[in-house]
């Protein structure tokens, strides 16, 4: 069903823009953008899975095993983990608990073969916020990430008149809307989330675009420059600041 669903979405869908250029309005009639791990050792079944999430302008990290899935976890602020429960090395049940035990409160759903009650149960009382089963369509995978994001997290992120709505991606500032792109909007949301404090380079690079992505690219600083144009140009209070030697940050002027 995986594979059938996803050609068939392949067709539908001939080009997408991962990295900039889409306005957000497209994808408000889609999905949210989210940051997604995926936790799959099946390379195929891994492959198509994110191809599709990243078709709908999601960025998807994908690691092989249960510790490089962890390590990634722990490194890594994503919106959901997609986690497969039969993993070479650490299981899937052992990393839910290690993540759970360490603190780390990301909704995880995870992804079975298994049928028994029994093993759902076990994946569910480590940690995890939801389970699918084996084989399944893609829009009920997209449709359960959609729903364990929103049981946590405040849906609105606001700095002094500047407000994002992140149910609806709806940006303004002093009440006027702002149209932003995909990746406009997930550095948006990084850096009101971190608000005040500082956010660095490496830190924007590997939650805005991906864990592995180049980290000496310019793109960070033409996505502020966008953001400055766009949120800061026509007021006279700017809310984006440079800290010099660390990175970036989003607030009142100190």
């Amino acid at each position: 069903m995986i594979g059938t669903e996803l050609c068939a979405q392949n067709r539908r869908r001939a080009t997408f823009a991962m990295f900039v250029g889409i306005d957000c309005d497209f994808w408000r009639r889609h999905d949210a953008f989210m940051h997604l791990l995926l936790i799959e050792d099946e390379r195929k079944v891994a492959s198509f899975v994110a191809r599709a999430l990243r078709e709908s302008a999601h960025t998807v990290d994908v690691a092989a095993t249960g510790q490089k899935g962890l390590d990634l976890a722990n490194r890594v602020s994503y919106d959901a983990i997609l986690l497969d429960v039969r993993l070479p090395g650490l299981s899937g049940i052992q990393v839910c608990k290690e993540l759970r035990q360490s603190g780390v409160e990301i909704p995880i759903l995870m992804l079975t073969a298994r049928t028994l009650v029994e093993q759902r149960v076990e994946g569910l009382d480590a940690g995890a916020d939801d389970y699918l089963t084996k084989p399944f369509a893609l829009d009920e995978l997209q449709a359960r990430v959609r729903a364990i994001t929103r049981r946590g997290g405040s849906k609105k992120l606001q700095c002094a008149d500047l407000e994002f709505d992140r149910q609806r991606g709806l940006v303004s500032r002093a009440g006027e809307q702002i149209s932003l792109t995909t990746k406009e909007l997930a550095l948006l949301e990084l850096l009101l989330a971190r608000s005040p404090e500082p956010v660095g380079r490496t830190v924007i690079v590997e939650n805005v675009w991906s864990y592995g992505f180049d980290t000496e690219t310019n793109l960070v600083e033409v996505y502020i420059n966008r953001l400055r144009q766009k949120i800061d140009q026509s007021h006279r209070v700017k809310l984006i600041h440079t800290v010099r030697g660390v990175g970036y940050r989003l607030g009142l002027p100190t």
